[in-house]
């Protein structure tokens, strides 16, 4: 909608006060009778446009259902992540206008700009306390901020930069960020290249980096402790394990490696070669609670169970359609025992997330969006049994994995959402999407 504000249009307006003009009789040259031949006139036009039959009918996309609770529409352009702090009402969210947000999901207030980006922010990421927030962008730079005081949490102080190869894979800062053995670490990849599509990864080379002793209190170094080479491909994908005692990566070329954080060299790697294994190329993964299994999608729909600790792939999950790529994995802890390793959900850009028992490698439902799931997102204890898509169909959805039930749908986007994270013990979900704006939804 144009602003009534503007000079011309002012300008304008005081000119059809001024110079008004009307026909006298002496004007007029003849009558003619009316044919009931009408032409088009501009009000039949803007009649369309307000929601009339015809060519019109283009514009009324601009109006949408909403069912949201606050926005956040502060981004210039398409915000690539959004991640949400551990027990507080605090965003983090990174965009195409180079620049990160800290902002209140309860009144969409910004708490803090996070700047020094030269290029899209394409992840964010807290800390498990909650004490530091990551920034990961295309210019391959990871920046870090710290809580000031221990009070509040508006006032955050930038505390150092880490300098990687290249671009920072967009939405797994988050799976890196872990607090292992009271030592933080931080994992971020790199590649000499640009991306096709900013929602992927492309790199070669995955660093890990040191931030000393939590206990000791001391300030993060951000020194390189260890370098992971062992890829012939952009790697797109990787974890840590849920115990924090091993890393696993994976690739375009559909190799995935497991690694020991404490040496360069691989536990054990499969390939393309490894003829159970093969997928095409690797597109996501997820590693269960128990740090036993890896699932593993590919860019040709199909999806391997492997074993850890084997090494070796223990089931083929078939239910994508063929040709469309499973972008998210991730696993449900239907029984609350916390294993959580006996019902996983993988999303394709098929628009189906396919809720798989891993006890016996059986499809237990499907769940269905309208175009490509981006993220999937399991709820916490109590509510364990919820998991909350995304698609690039605008919505997210919460349903039942016990029973494939949809229970609520999220609306308020004009275009495909791009990420998206539960906070406040999974009571809200956060998308962050291409339209350039974060909306807050709740889940129950």
């Amino acid at each position: 909608m144009a602003r009534t504000d503007h000079p011309d249009i002012a300008h304008l307006g005081e000119d059809e006060d001024e110079d008004e003009e009307f026909l006298n009789q002496d004007d007029v040259l003849a009558e003619v009778d009316d044919d009931g031949d009408h032409g088009m006139d501009e009000d039949g036009d803007e009649d369309e446009y307000e929601g009339g039959p015809g060519e019109g009918e283009a514009t009324a996309d601009v109006v949408h259902e909403d069912n949201s609770l606050q926005h956040f529409p502060t981004h210039e352009s398409s915000v690539f992540a959004v991640s949400m702090h551990p027990t507080q009402p605090i965003a983090a969210s990174g965009g195409e206008d180079d620049l990160g947000y800290l902002w209140n999901v309860q009144d969409g207030e910004v708490i803090v700009k996070l700047t020094g980006h030269t290029d899209s922010v394409t992840a964010t990421g807290f800390s498990a306390d909650g004490e530091l927030i990551a920034t990961g962008g295309m210019d391959g730079k990871i920046r870090i901020w710290r809580r000031v005081g221990k009070e509040l949490y508006t006032i955050w102080e930038f505390l150092t930069e880490l300098q990687g190869p290249d671009e920072v894979m967009v939405g797994h800062v988050r799976n890196f960020f872990f607090n292992v053995l009271k030592v933080y670490y931080y994992a971020t990849s790199g590649y000499d290249g640009i991306p096709e599509v900013p929602s992927y990864s492309r790199v070669r080379t995955t660093r890990r980096f040191g931030y000393g002793s939590a206990q000791q209190k001391s300030v993060p170094s951000g020194n390189t402790m260890q370098v992971f080479a062992g890829h012939s491909g952009p790697v797109q994908c990787g974890e840590f394990t849920p115990d924090g005692k091993r890393i696993v990566t994976a690739d375009a070329e559909g190799t995935l490696i497991f690694w020991d954080p404490r040496s360069p060299a691989p536990i054990f790697k499969l390939s393309g070669a490894d003829g159970r294994f093969s997928l095409d190329g690797v597109t996501s993964l997820a590693v269960n609670a128990a740090s036993s299994l890896a699932v593993v999608g590919g860019v040709s729909g199909g999806v391997r169970v492997v074993s850890l600790s084997k090494g070796d792939v223990v089931g083929a999950l078939e239910g994508h359609k063929e040709g469309e790529s499973v972008e998210a994995v991730q696993f449900v802890d239907l029984a609350g025992a916390g294993a959580g390793s006996g019902v996983v959900v993988t999303g394709g850009t098929d628009g189906k997330a396919c809720i798989w028992d891993l006890s016996t490698m059986r499809l237990r439902a499907t769940l269905e969006h309208e175009d490509s799931i981006t993220s999937l997102l399991a709820h916490p204890s109590p509510k364990n049994h919820l998991i909350t898509s995304a698609s690039a169909d605008k919505t997210l959805r919460t349903w039942d994995a016990r029973t494939g039930k949809l229970l609520k749908e999220h609306k308020g986007h004009s275009g495909p959402i791009l990420g998206a994270a539960l906070g406040l013990g999974g009571s809200v979900v956060v998308s962050a999407g291409d339209d350039g704006v974060c909306l807050v939804f709740g889940t129950e």
